[in-house]
């Protein structure tokens, strides 16, 4: 007992060497007695042995690694596809941007997103070195041009949609299923071009220096509001589906136009004075690179309110991506930057026409109107039931328990009396 006592008071040394770990003393004792040192085993300047602890080269092997020896490789093929397929959409739409810019050139004063106008032809081709000056990168699969400074046409907006090829599992994945199912269509990558018209309105869009817009001196831009399509057949279906206007139109197909084509039209004089010799040879030329062809003055989308149904008019153009070469496509998309003055010119038709394209239209008006009023007396009855309902908890909470149970009583007889009625008036 009494070397107890002097052990816990510190009177008595350690009856014996406390146990250690082995292990803990080789790589964290500041020293180490040269007796525990095992034989063989190198010391450094500090009496602290270099044991297998520290050799991470004794102790790590090539199989430690197996898992990012497959995903390393995974990873840097994932860059090299993005780096190539972001590069590749990138190619194809500053080729595209090269190819057409001297015919843009050609028509608009200011072509790209520089806002300065060009004098020449050669002064937008001696930009095609700097794309950027072009082209505008919505994302790594959509690239955008914009054109302005032309008579009769606002703006030309042109949208380059390529395929996903930076992305290896949806580029595979979608060129696989288009070749096993129709209901996945393989990926079409194309070109969508629309001209925004003045129709009249210069005075309200272009700004004029003084910004007196009145002393602006234009000629008259309008011309009557029309639908008229020349449509591929293999992307009918689609623009039937996607656009709203379509939707008003009847196909015809004419013997002018090759078979694989057919027009969309609200009247048969619209089409003979849109469908020209070298419409119709344009479209020849670019085969099936060419998907449609539309002037309208109604929107993609259905209107939901009268105020959407405000006539736009334009005119688009659909056209795949050649793969070799744009020398098919050149003379319609050409053609296709002169059309507003051929409208400008032309689209005025005879009174009976012009009639029957008015009430169309106002019978969409007259639709959106009578939707609008339901859609309204529906809110008015929704109102009218809440207040009543709102009300009718009012009296009853400032009612007895015996008062409520009458109330409730002669609200079910009034229910049951009407009921009585509705089934006399059904006999």
């Amino acid at each position: 007992m009494a070397g107890l006592f002097q052990n816990i008071f510190g009177g008595a040394g350690p009856s014996g060497a406390a146990k250690s770990d082995d292990d803990f003393a080789d790589f964290s004792s500041p020293s180490v007695a040269a007796g525990s040192v095992p034989a063989g085993s190198a010391t450094a300047a500090g009496g602290v042995p270099y044991t297998a602890w520290y050799r991470v080269w004794e102790r790590v092997g090539p199989r430690d690694f197996m898992q990012e020896a497959f995903i390393l490789p995974c990873i840097i093929l994932l860059l090299l596809f993005y780096s190539w397929g972001t590069r590749k959409n990138k190619s194809k739409a500053k080729s595209w941007a090269v190819a057409h810019a001297p015919v843009l050139a050609s028509e608009f004063a200011i072509v790209g997103f520089g806002g300065v106008p060009k004098s020449s032809v050669e002064g937008v081709a001696s930009e095609l070195s700097e794309p950027e000056k072009l082209l505008k990168e919505k994302s790594k699969q959509e690239y955008q041009l914009y054109a302005t400074g032309r008579q009769n046409v606002a703006f030309l907006d042109v949208s380059i949609k390529l395929v996903k090829r930076y992305n290896p599992i949806i580029f595979l994945m979608d060129n696989a299923l288009g070749l096993f199912t129709d209901s996945f269509p393989p990926p079409v990558e194309r070109v969508e071009s629309t001209l925004y018209t003045f129709d009249g309105k210069e005075k309200d869009i272009v700004p004029t220096p003084t910004g007196d817009a009145s002393s602006l001196k234009v000629p008259n831009s309008t011309y009557d509001g029309f639908i008229w399509a020349v449509v591929h057949k293999n992307a009918m279906r689609r623009l039937r589906q996607d656009r709203y206007d379509a939707s008003m139109t009847f196909t015809k197909d004419n013997a002018k136009l090759p078979n694989w084509v057919t027009v969309m039209t609200e009247s048969a004089e619209i089409t003979d004075f849109l469908l020209t010799p070298q419409l119709i040879k344009a479209i020849e030329e670019a085969g099936d690179d060419f998907e449609y062809l539309i002037i309208t003055d109604q929107p993609v989308d259905k209107p939901l309110k009268i105020e959407d149904a405000t006539p736009k008019k334009r005119i688009q153009l659909s056209l795949r991506l050649p793969s070799n070469g744009y020398e098919s496509t050149l003379p319609l998309y050409s053609l296709f930057t002169r059309l507003p003055d051929t409208l400008v010119s032309g689209a005025h038709f005879r009174p009976e026409v012009g009639r029957k394209l008015r009430n169309a239209r106002e019978e969409e008006i007259r639709k959106l109107r009578r939707a609008e009023e339901e859609e309204k007396a529906e809110e008015r009855k929704y109102a009218a039931e809440k207040l009543k309902k709102e009300e009718r908890e009012r009296t009853l909470r400032g009612m007895t328990a015996e008062e409520q149970k009458r109330y409730l009583e002669r609200e079910k007889e009034k229910e049951q009396r009407k009921m009585m009625k509705k089934s006399t008036r059904r006999a």
